[in-house]
């Protein structure tokens, strides 16, 4: 993994994190001018808050397909909603810096045409960020698991960089969050250190472990991982 991955690996920290995480970074926010953002797989469309949390001139446009049981429940107005057929986003090209895809492309029935379509909508430069799923139990129309390996390959088939993957929460815990009904009592876990990432840090310290090991320690027994991918800037 750690050569398939080579500097998708970050070197900085280990810790967990969410899709949210980029949101915090500000990926491709503009110097100048308003935040393009495309929330591929809006559901209800809470991103929204946390881009306008940074961003309060963001022009935030949130896109689902009509059936997803999530945007099923949505009942907010003010902001931009639209629906596709999964595949073909009904934007201009290079029309957004950041495409934010959290926890949906485990949906997605044809993740090779529509990660196409991500990078025609980015601007040259711009981002696609989110997360996704891997060893988690089948959930709301679920239909892929991805490997962090695995994702970045379709990344680069679909002309996109892998610029980073980071472990989500592990696996193990999803797997009792299930089987014991889904308490809100889990809740904690997205937000801080999961059980088996917390033993994993301890294992990390004792075998003293660089940050890129322990990532790739993680990532092994995720059940989510976060992953950024840019489409390359054009030649000067």
């Amino acid at each position: 993994m750690t050569e398939l991955l080579g500097d998708a690996l970050p070197s900085d920290h280990s810790r967990q994190v969410l899709a949210d995480h980029y949101i915090e970074r500000e990926i491709g926010r503009p110097a100048d001018g308003p935040w393009r953002v495309l929330d591929l797989g809006c559901g209800v469309g809470s991103s929204v808050d946390y881009f306008r949390a940074r961003d309060p001139d963001v022009e935030w446009v949130g896109i689902d397909v009509p059936g997803s049981p999530e945007a099923r429940e949505r009942t907010r107005t003010d902001a931009r909603f639209e629906t596709f057929d999964g595949v073909s986003l009904p934007f201009e090209d290079a029309g957004f810096e950041l495409v934010y895809c959290k926890q949906v492309l485990e949906h997605v029935r044809r993740p090779e045409p529509l990660l196409a379509e991500v990078r025609r909508v980015l601007a040259p430069g711009g981002w696609f960020a989110g997360s996704t799923s891997q060893l988690e139990p089948y959930h709301s129309l679920s239909v892929w698991n991805y490997t962090p390996v695995g994702l970045a390959g379709l990344l680069r088939d679909a002309g996109l960089t892998p610029a980073e993957v980071r472990p989500g929460i592990d696996s193990l815990t999803l797997i009792a969050w299930r089987m014991t009904g889904r308490p809100s009592l889990f809740y904690r876990w997205w937000a801080r250190p999961s059980p088996l990432n917390r033993a994993l840090d301890l294992y990390g310290r004792a075998a003293r472990l660089d940050p890129r090991l322990a990532n790739a320690t993680k990532l092994l027994f995720c059940g989510q991982f976060a992953f950024l991918a840019r489409r390359d800037p054009e030649p000067a």
